[in-house]
Parts: C-alpha cells; structure tokens; sequence
C-alpha cells in the first residue's frame, strides 16, 4: 500500500525545503543527487556526487564528512559537506566548508523538515492513524526486538461491523467521519505503547507489543466495549468486531496474519460485536520451557485463565509477594517484613474468597476441595507470620512458602482445572 501524504502539508514543506537561502541538496546511499533546492542549482547545475569512502573522510565530531562532487560534462569537482540525517541512507549535502553548515544552523531546520515529511508519510491522511505503509516498514524490527527479549508481540484486528450502511444510509462524508472519530475513541483505549493502524478501508490494527494472546484479547475487547458505548453523532450506535493473534516465534507475516484474518472473521461469524482470540504464541511455549520458573515469583501471561478479577487478583499477589521478599532484604527490620507480610495474607484472602465466590456462581465441580486448600494456604501464611515475628523463620521460608504452596503447588495445578470453564464462555 503506498504511503499516505496529505498534499498541502507535503506542498507546504516542500516550499520551504525549495526556497531554503542555503544551497542545500539530498543524495541516496550509494546514488545521485535526488532533490535539491533553487540555491544548489543556481551554484552547481546537474551536479553528481562522487562515491564517498569514509575512511579517507572521517565524519567529524559534528557528524559532517567532507565530499566531493563532479560537474557533468566537466570533470571538474567541488567541495561540499555531507552527513546521514534519516533511515534508508538518505544524505543531507550543504555546500559549505567542512563543519560550517553545522555551526551556520543549516541542518537543524532541515532535518526538522525531513522528520515531518517522514511522519506524514507514516501517517494515514483521514484518520491521522499510521499507515500500512509505516507497519510494514517497523515489523520486523519489532519482532526481532521481541525475539531477543523473549518478549511477546501480538496484533489486533478491528473491523466495523456493516459499514457499508453506514456509507449507504449517512454518505460517504459521514462515513469519513465515522472513520475519524473511531481513530479519536480507540486512541483512548490502547496502552501507551501500543500502536495503532489504519489496515484499510474500514480496518484497524494494533500491534500490543509485551504481551500475548490474552493481553490482545484485553486490549481488544477494551476497545470493543469503547465503541459499543460511544454515540458517534452521525451515525450513532457503532460497534465493531475484533481477532487478536499473538506471534509464534518463528512463523511468517503471512501465516500470522491468515489467523489474526481467521480469528476475526469467527468473530463477524459468531454474530459481530464481539472478540475472538487465537489462543496460540510464544508466551505459552516459553512459559513451558521456563518450568519451574515461578519460583522466582516472574509472572507469565500462561498463567491467566481470561476472567478479569481472578487474573488481575493473581497480578496483584505476585506484586505483594515480591515485595515481602524485598522487605526482608531491605533492611527495613522486623517491622517492615511483617507490614509487608500482613498486606500479602490479606490480599490473599480477600482473592480467595472473591475466586470462590465467581467459581460458585458457575457451579464449578471441585468447589469444595478447591475452598478447603484456600483454608489451608491461610492458615500456614498465618503460621509463618507468626514464625517470621518471633524470629524463627526468614527470608527461604517466606520464598519456598510463595513459590512452591501459593505458585507451583496451588495456582499451577488446583487453579488450572478451573481455566476450562472461562475458555468454554470466551468461545
């Protein structure tokens, strides 16, 4: 898909580049001059940029290497200075002594320019989202971030359900500003660094880097929730249908996006308005590979089962119990650890009861043993408080007792058996 300019601020900052007093010019790595403005021509005509070898032109400190260029037709050269101001090898040329057009303030409002011209075309026109064009261009530098990392990256696809009534029934300028606001809500919605996308037409993608399948299917269906709530004033109740599909590891663009394509049209499928999730991707294989890696207390997405209370309780009790561990290292004293322990065993029982509670209203079979281990997670917690106060017991205790009873033995297997139920509802 071409990338999307708006002309007149393209026009607007092409003027200025053209009119600019200093004779200034832009090469591509390797090619000839490929723009330059009034100044440059009045001084050098059709000239061309000889090859530029940078260990016979050191750039200087201000970034700025001396080059030369050869007048057509001549074979005579002139000096200039040049410096990389952009990605795919763009070259800023000044016709200036080497350092001068750095110190004379040329390349400060030059490359104030070429940022501008590369955000616009970056940038959907109608919508000010970012373009196909620009995802394209940054995917595989997100991915491989990722990879290295070990860090999930998953998309989401949105599409508007029946926005052909929209077009037939308001106009295609309503539908235009159906599109705008759209943009205005979801932007509301997405976390700070997620991005957003406008896929075509009527389609919207967000690339939610750090999380897996069940954070996109969070962000998903946060927006869905935001559009279904929003009256858009020319068209008033809008809704929108969304997959989401975190990347494998090693699969292409394209069989990452034919499911992010298949999650979403299950979506429009199962009757619109609504999030369907492929529920595969690198969080869960490396989650398996880690193994027994919750005894360091590090949460992985693996361990969400999809109901919002019970996953976010889970969240918060990781939090808390990593921070009794550091009280005991803070040196904060007794007190500290016992504060922190405190806050611990009553978030504990408070989610247990709230997890019994959301079990209970689903009926779930094993409610009993399930309620019977809680009583006993809160009462060793209290019994090594009380171990922890009197100075019998420290720091290993307190972590063996976190990552073997409350992770590995309780919310790794006895939570587990219960994760079934919320994927048959999700479904």
């Amino acid at each position: 898909m071409a990338a999307s300019v708006h002309p007149a601020r393209f026009d607007e900052i092409h003027e200025a580049f053209r009119r600019y007093p200093e004779p200034l010019a832009l090469a591509g790595e390797g090619t000839g001059i490929v723009q330059a403005n009034e100044a440059w021509w009045a001084l050098f005509g059709a000239a061309r940029l000889m090859p530029l070898d940078p260990e016979e032109a050191p750039a200087g400190d201000d970034g700025w290497h001396p080059a030369r260029l050869r007048l057509t037709g001549t074979g005579e050269t002139k000096p200039v200075v040049a410096r990389r101001i952009g990605p795919d090898g763009r070259v800023v040329l000044a016709a200036a002594p080497p350092g001068m057009a750095a110190q004379d303030g040329v390349i400060e409002g030059l490359q104030g320019r070429v940022a501008e011209l590369e955000r616009l075309a970056a940038t959907d026109h109608l919508t000010g989202a970012w373009n196909r064009a620009h995802f394209e261009r940054t995917i595989a530098a997100e991915l491989e971030r990722c990879r290295a990392g070990r860090l999930p990256v998953s998309l989401v696809l949105v599409d508007i359900d029946h926005f052909k009534r929209v077009n037939d029934t308001h106009g295609h300028a309503a539908g235009d500003a159906v599109l705008r606001e759209l943009v205005a809500v979801m932007r509301t919605r997405i976390r700070a660094s997620d991005l957003l996308f406008r896929w075509g037409g009527e389609e919207f993608a967000v690339l939610v880097s750090g999380a897996g399948w069940r954070g996109a299917e969070r962000v998903a269906e946060n927006l869905r929730q935001a559009v279904a709530g929003h009256d858009f004033p020319v068209a008033g109740r809008v809704t929108v249908s969304a997959g989401a599909a975190e990347h494998d590891g090693e699969e292409s663009l394209p069989a990452w996006f034919g499911r992010l394509d298949a999650a979403l049209y299950a979506a429009k499928a199962a009757g619109r308005d609504r999030v369907l999730a492929d529920r595969r991707g690198s969080s869960d294989a490396w989650a398996r590979e880690a193994g027994r890696s919750a005894l360091h207390l590090a949460w992985q997405e693996a361990y969400e089962c999809g109901e919002a209370t019970i996953d976010d309780e889970h969240r918060e009790l990781f939090a808390l119990a990593n921070r009794a561990i550091d009280a005991t290292l803070g040196g904060g004293g007794r007190e500290g650890v016992l504060a922190a322990l405190d806050g611990l065993i009553a978030h504990v029982a408070r989610h247990f009861a709230d997890e019994e509670a959301i079990l209970a209203r689903l009926r779930y079979g094993d409610l009993e043993p399930h309620r019977r281990a809680h009583e006993g997670l809160v009462r060793r917690a209290l019994w090594l408080r009380e171990r922890v106060g009197s100075g019998e017991a420290g720091m290993g205790a307190l972590v063996e007792f976190l990552a073997q009873d409350v992770v590995a033995r309780h919310m790794l297997t006895m939570d587990r058996a219960f994760f079934p139920l919320f994927e048959r509802r999700a479904g």
